[in-house]
């Protein structure tokens, strides 16, 4: 039966109170007995008859408040059978005045009563049994203890026949003390309270054994109320013991308890007492009667029967204990874990059968050796040091402690494996660190393959985004300077992906990642953000991260030589420090919009990051956003730039230049706003209304001779397209203006990008009357290469041939060989008067700069024409 939960009561004060009153004042009684003041049965009745009375009463008493209050019916029916011993101790106190001298028969019946009671009381105390046959075995066990005594009893008096009267009694004492001390001592936990109960029921039984004693022998006197004495002290501690509730809840019992071998000294005291009580009477008698034999035969066969009785217990204990044996054997072998045993010095004392499955470690590989031998040496300074941690007791209380290390398994091989340590050195039957080792091998595979999933760029095994923010991260708490972020933008590669294909492309990228490798230092973190996008993490301050960037282009703008393809890529990079944002995002924004300015400036740039770029990129944006529509509202003009004669001033021609006034920007110049044009391909769009409205204005001028001329800037892209020829046909038609009258203007630069076209391009404009010029001629290693294949009509030079001094004797080699090939020259970039002179020394025809007259609007240009008719006529 489970035993509830006991509330932490005590007995009343006044309970207790009375109870000692009455005990002090039945030994005055008894006393007076011993002095004879009083007759010594009577004595004894009145002394310890009250206190058994009073004791009974307080232990029923007890049983009904523990019952009532708390519910505990087991606890309430042991106080209350001491109590009702108590009551048959009352009893029995009397049959000393009122029986006849010699006779112990009453007194018998009385002990008996009270000893069943007792131990019945003990037995359903709280925590001396869980159940019937446990209370029922232990009672057994005290009743060959108390055999032994009786049969002790009854041999060793020399005499043997005064006592004869008095041996039930003194059997029936000798059985209840027995019975109630291996109950109270077999409890687990033994409470106090229990004990001094047992203490209290046993001294009882033991006076009334010896009051029958007296009784039989027939003394009288002082003698029977002196007995009375341990009786009343046994009441009081037999009935403070037994009515106590604050009693502990017995913990959790393992299976089988009271069959242990610990059962073994309860059978070994009576044996040990009858072979002493026997060994004793043949010293001192002549030998046994037939009373001796007989109970020497019941002694025996008890013990036998006890013996039997913890055979079978054995036997069931070593039948369950080969049942837990081998499912613990199952278990360990069909196990995941290898188990290993360690002493104090970390030898291997077992392993578990798995070893040779999980790890094919054999016992002779392990048993013996050192568990640091069997740890890679890299792990096991860390390792070792943890389990010594563990025998100092740091981790004591705690959850099992966690080790990480490699371990050499049977082929000599490294494994992952992750190792639980616990002590066990508390429990007797393991006294050792016991380490549960399991291989994670497949575990940390998968995380590095997820880590690779997670962090790497799969075509290129660089790092990705997600790993460039998390080291950027890192950068800036590690140490030293913080360092430098380069975003990198390959150009070109849409191109080559539509000419040669997706697998091009992807080689190309990963030569890209390879390259970078080559370029970047063991501290550097090379990245692919994803498309054509890289980057480079790197330690260095600004001035080696500028140089770093200078090298990836120039290594960038190497041609990839690819089977059956060579592929030419162009790179803007843009630089941001880490110190200049808060956020690994923002510093990767910084060097974006630098990426960005850099991609502006032209081909192969690096930029760095200022707040300045992210001003300009805004500007940009805003420009790209109202450019599309700059012609409709009406924003475009246009600026003409005057072409004179340099030795009389007389006007020539002018150059049509465009302008966007923009209404909250101002004034825009073609160097800012025409590569947005080209990007977003309305270039052509552009042109087409800088051609119609020259055309326009130059119907309404006209020099000395008719021959005032005016010139248009026309990129490749426009003057390659069929349609450009039947529009400048269409344009002079709707305005009446003759086609010499127009000159056509392309870049000198732009020549070298497909020059048969250009040839075959201007020709057809020639064929319109349509003059063409070469702009910026001088400014390539190819032009006098070029020059005589081109339908030309007129030269325009770079202006760094007129503004340099340096450059004189070029400026005459080029005049000469247009000379020679009927040519126009005009000298462009006059800024000063010298270099009108340069210009001039040169044979130069033509010039044009602000020393010879500034850009101007239509009307203002109406007005230099007019000024100077009316200076050649006055």
């Amino acid at each position: 039966m489970a035993v509830p939960p006991l509330a932490p009561a005590r007995p009343s004060n006044t309970g207790r109170a009375v109870l000692l009153a009455v005990s002090a004042t039945a030994a005055l009684m008894l006393l007076a007995g011993a002095a004879g003041l009083l007759p010594g049965a009577v004595a004894l009745a009145l002394g310890a008859g009250a206190a058994a009375l009073c004791a009974s009463a307080y232990l029923v008493r007890s049983a009904l408040d523990i019952h009532h209050t708390d519910g505990t019916f087991v606890a309430c029916r042991g106080a209350g059978f001491v109590g009702m011993g108590a009551l048959a101790t009352a009893v029995t106190a009397l049959v000393p005045w009122w029986s006849p001298p010699g006779e112990v028969l009453w007194l018998t019946a009385g002990l008996g009563t009270a000893a069943g009671c007792y131990v019945l009381g003990a037995s359903l105390l709280p925590g001396a049994a869980r159940n019937w046959p446990i209370r029922l075995r232990r009672g057994f066990d005290g009743l060959c203890l108390g055999i032994s005594v009786g049969f002790a009893a009854y041999l060793i008096p020399p005499d043997g026949q005064p006592h004869r009267a008095a041996l039930p009694a003194v059997l029936i004492a000798a059985g209840g003390v027995s019975i109630v001390a291996v109950v109270v001592l077999r409890a687990r936990p033994r409470p106090v309270p229990a004990v001094w109960c047992a203490d209290g029921a046993g001294l009882v039984l033991a006076s009334l054994a010896a009051l029958a004693e007296v009784l039989a022998l027939g003394v009288s006197g002082p003698a029977v109320p002196l007995l009375g004495l341990p009786m009343v002290a046994g009441l009081a501690a037999a009935a403070g013991g037994g009515s106590r509730r604050g009693l502990p809840v017995p913990p959790a019992a393992p299976v089988n308890p009271d069959r242990y071998l610990a059962s073994y000294p309860l059978l070994a005291v009576p044996a040990a007492v009858g072979v002493v009580a026997a060994v004793w009477h043949l010293l001192t008698s002549p030998g046994f009667d037939t009373e001796g034999v007989v109970f020497a035969v019941i002694m025996i066969s008890v013990l036998v029967m006890r013996e039997l009785l913890v055979v079978r217990d054995i036997r069931l204990y070593a039948g369950r204990l080969r049942v837990t044996e081998a499912h613990f054997r199952s278990l360990v072998a069909g196990a995941t874990d290898l188990t290993l045993v360690l002493d104090e010095r970390l030898t291997v004392r077992w392993q578990s059968p798995a070893a040779a499955r999980l790890f094919g470690l054999r016992d002779d590989q392990v048993l013996g050796r050192a568990f640091g031998e069997m740890i890679h040496p890299e792990d096991a300074g860390d390792a070792l040091a943890v389990i010594r941690s563990v025998l100092a007791g740091e981790h004591e209380g705690g959850p099992p402690v966690l080790v990480s290390a490699r371990l050499r398994d049977g082929a000599r091989l490294w494994r992952d494996t992750e190792s639980t340590i616990s002590d066990q050195r508390a429990v007797p039957e393991v006294a050792a660190l016991v380490v549960h080792v399991r291989d994670v091998g497949e575990r940390r595979h998968l995380e590095r393959t997820l880590h690779r999933l997670a962090y790497l760029d799969q075509l290129t095994g660089l790092a990705n985004r997600q790993a460039l923010m998390r080291d950027l991260l890192a950068f800036r708490r590690r140490p030293g300077p913080p360092g430098t972020l380069l975003v990198i933008d390959l150009h070109g590669l849409a191109e080559a992906n539509d000419a040669h294909g997706r697998e091009v492309g992807d080689a190309v990228l990963t030569e890209m990642a390879r390259r970078l490798r080559s370029l970047t230092g063991p501290d550097d973190v090379p990245a692919r953000l994803g498309g054509d996008e890289f980057a480079v993490l790197t330690p260095q301050s600004a001035v080696p991260a500028y140089a770093l960037a200078t090298r990836i282009v120039a290594a960038l703008a190497e041609p990839f030589q690819l089977p059956g393809a060579q592929v030419r890529l162009h790179t803007s990079v843009g630089l941001a420090e880490l110190a200049g944002a808060t956020r690994p995002d923002e510093v990767l924004r910084h060097a974006d919009l630098a990426r960005q300015r850099a991609h502006q400036l032209g081909r192969d740039a690096v930029e760095w990051y200022d707040p300045d770029v992210e001003l300009l990129l805004q500007r940009r944006m805003e420009l790209e956003r109202q450019l599309p529509g700059a012609a409709g509202r009406g924003e475009l003009d246009l600026v003409f730039q005057p072409v004179a004669a340099l030795r009389d001033g007389r006007p020539a021609g002018v150059e049509a230049l465009l302008r966007w006034r923009h209404p909250g920007l101002g004034t825009i110049l073609p160097e800012e706003f025409l590569p947005i044009a080209a990007a977003q391909s309305i270039i052509a769009e552009l042109n087409d209304w800088a051609l119609d409205e020259a055309c326009r204005h130059l119907r309404n001028w006209a020099g000395d001779d008719g021959e005032f001329w005016v010139s248009v800037n026309v990129g490749p892209r426009e003057l390659l397209t069929a349609r450009f020829p039947e529009q400048v046909a269409g344009t002079l038609r709707r305005y009446g203006v003759a086609p010499d009258r127009l000159v056509v203007e392309v870049a000198e630069t732009w020549i070298a990008e497909d020059l048969p076209a250009i040839v075959a391009a201007l020709s057809g404009l020639r064929k319109l009357g349509v003059r063409a010029a070469l702009d910026d001629f001088g400014s390539s290693q190819s032009s006098l290469a070029n020059l005589r294949r081109l339908p030309v009509d007129m030269l325009k030079l770079t202006a760094a041939l007129a503004q340099q001094e340096s450059e004189a004797a070029t400026m005459e080699v080029v005049v000469g060989l247009s000379r020679r090939i009927g040519l126009d020259l005009v000298a462009k970039g006059l800024e000063t008067p010298e270099s009108i002179e340069r210009a001039l020394a040169a044979g130069c025809r033509y010039g044009q700069g602000i020393a010879v007259a500034h850009p101007a609007p239509a009307e203002r240009i109406e007005a230099y024409l007019e000024s100077h008719r009316a200076d050649r006529n006055p």
